[in-house]
C-alpha cells in the first residue's frame, strides 16, 4: 500500500516536472519568437528611413528633366500673349517621312513655330533725341487774311492834309520763328477833295517781312515794315491858285504795327497803325514825297489750326 501510494506520488512529481520543463521550454520559445520579430521590425524601419542606392540617382534625374518639362509650357504662354506677331513657315529637315496605312498623312499647311520674344534688358538704355516742333507753340497761326476799314490822313504838298477812307486787304504768314511775311492791299477815297469838287483816291500795294515780338493767348503784337507802290490821284493847286488834275504812280513804303486779339480758334480783330510815305504834286508841278499816317481795323481769319496756346 505504501509502495503505491509511493508510486503515485513520484508520478505526479515527475508529471509536474515535465509541465513546469515544457512550460520553461515555451515560454523561451515565445520570448526568442518575440525579440525577433522585434529585430526584423527594426532592420524594416532603419531600411525605410535610410535613403536606397537608387535614391539619389533619380533625384539627379527629375532635376534635369524638369526644365526640359516645364520649356514648352513657357514658350506656348509667351506667343499667346503676341497674337499680332507673324510666324515664319517651318523648314523641311530634308528627310522623308514614310506613311504606314494606319497613319493619317501629314497635311499641307506649314506647321507654325512658336516665336519668342524677348523684351530689351533692363540695363539698356536709348537717349531720346531731341525734336523741334514744326511751330512752337505760342507763335503767329501760319497763315491769316485780314479785311477791315482804313482810314488815311494825306499830307499834301500844297493844301495840308486830306482825309480818305477805303478798304484794305492783307494776307499774312508765319515761319514759326516770330517772322513772317505780308501782302498789303489798300484803296481809299474821298469824293470832294479840298472843297474842289473833285475826288481823290489812294490805291497802294505794299509787301515785307513780318515780326511777332509776343504772341499770347489772347493778345499778340506785330511789326511790320513794308514796300511796294502807290497810285494817288486828285486835285492839286498850283503857284496861281489855279486847281489841276493829276496823277501819280510812283514808289511807296509804310513801317508800323499792329494789336490783335483772338476772338475764337477761326477769328480775331486787328488794329494797326502806320507811317505812309507816298508821292504827288507840289505847287510847281513837281513829284514831291508826302508824309501820310493811316490806321486799319480788320477782322482776321485763320486758316487751319493756330499753333497758339489758349
Amino acid at each position: 500500500m505504501r509502495e503505491k501510494w509511493g508510486r503515485s506520488v513520484g508520478s505526479v512529481i515527475s508529471l509536474t516536472l515535465k509541465k513546469g520543463f515544457t512550460h520553461c521550454r515555451t515560454l523561451s520559445t515565445h520570448r526568442k519568437r518575440k525579440h525577433e520579430n522585434a529585430s526584423s521590425r527594426r532592420l524594416k524601419a532603419e531600411r525605410n528611413i535610410l535613403p536606397q542606392p537608387g535614391h539619389y540617382f533619380k533625384r539627379t534625374v527629375l532635376k534635369v528633366a524638369f526644365p526640359f518639362l516645364i520649356l514648352p509650357i513657357s514658350i506656348m504662354a509667351q506667343d499667346h500673349g503676341v497674337p499680332d506677331q507673324s510666324t515664319p513657315p517651318a523648314q523641311s529637315t530634308g528627310q522623308q517621312d514614310f506613311v504606314t496605312g494606319s497613319e493619317t498623312p501629314p497635311s499641307s499647311t506649314p506647321t507654325q513655330i512658336p516665336l519668342l520674344v524677348q523684351a530689351a534688358p533692363a540695363f539698356a538704355y536709348v537717349r531720346p533725341s531731341k525734336q523741334t516742333p514744326a511751330v512752337a507753340a505760342g507763335y503767329a497761326p501760319a497763315l491769316n487774311i485780314s479785311t477791315g476799314f482804313s482810314a488815311t490822313s494825306l499830307g499834301m504838298p500844297t493844301s495840308g492834309h486830306a482825309i480818305l477812307g477805303g478798304v484794305d486787304l492783307s494776307v499774312a504768314t508765319d515761319s514759326g520763328r516770330h517772322l513772317g511775311v505780308k501782302l498789303d492791299v489798300n484803296y481809299e477815297r474821298v469824293p470832294n477833295a479840298f472843297s474842289t469838287g473833285h475826288p481823290m483816291d489812294v490805291f497802294s500795294y505794299l509787301t515785307g517781312p513780318v515780326f511777332y515780338p509776343s504772341n499770347g493767348g489772347s493778345l499778340s503784337t506785330s511789326v511790320h515794315l513794308l514796300v511796294g507802290g502807290a497810285r494817288v490821284a486828285g486835285p492839286f493847286s498850283n503857284v496861281n491858285g489855279v486847281v489841276l488834275l493829276g496823277h501819280v504812280n510812283y514808289p511807296a513804303w509804310a513801317i508800323g504795327g499792329g494789336v490783335e486779339y483772338r476772338l475764337s480758334p477761326a477769328f480775331g480783330f486787328r488794329v494797326s497803325v502806320d507811317y505812309l510815305r507816298t508821292h504827288f504834286y507840289n505847287v510847281s508841278g513837281v513829284v514831291r514825297g508826302q508824309n501820310d499816317a493811316r490806321i486799319v481795323n480788320s477782322l482776321v481769319y485763320y486758316f487751319g489750326k493756330s499753333p497758339r496756346k489758349r
